[in-house]
């Protein structure tokens, strides 16, 4: 239990300190959280746990497909922002575009017979 409310704390911290970053610099804010540190720190968590370096692997592969399509959110934002509308909104609606996208790349994926 020690150890999950470890994993639990450090995530925490990482998330809060990026996001107390980006109120004093947007760029360094944005160079933070682009950085994968969720993903790296899942990978590091998971081989911990596991000890088994064929699934860090398979999760970091996993991983490389479904960053294509989270990258919409990234694009349909400051799109809908500079738009004026509303920031409840336009989050809503691109993380909604967001699950459509990854809707069709694990369609495309599992057409291609790639396995995630």
């Amino acid at each position: 239990m020690a150890y999950y409310l470890f994993k639990l704390f450090v995530s925490a911290v990482l998330i809060v300190a990026i996001s107390e970053i980006a109120r004093r610099s947007s760029f360094i804010g944005a160079l933070l959280a682009s950085v994968p540190l969720v993903s790296v720190m899942a990978m590091i968590w998971l081989y911990v746990d596991t000890g088994d370096a064929a699934r860090v692997g398979a999760l970091a592969s996993s991983i490389l497909w479904l960053v294509i399509p989270s990258l919409a959110l990234f694009v349909a934002l400051p799109l809908l922002l500079r738009q004026g509308v509303n920031f409840y909104l336009s989050m809503g609606l691109s993380i909604a575009l967001t699950i459509g996208c990854y809707g069709v790349m694990i369609a495309i994926l599992n057409r291609a017979g790639i396995e995630l």
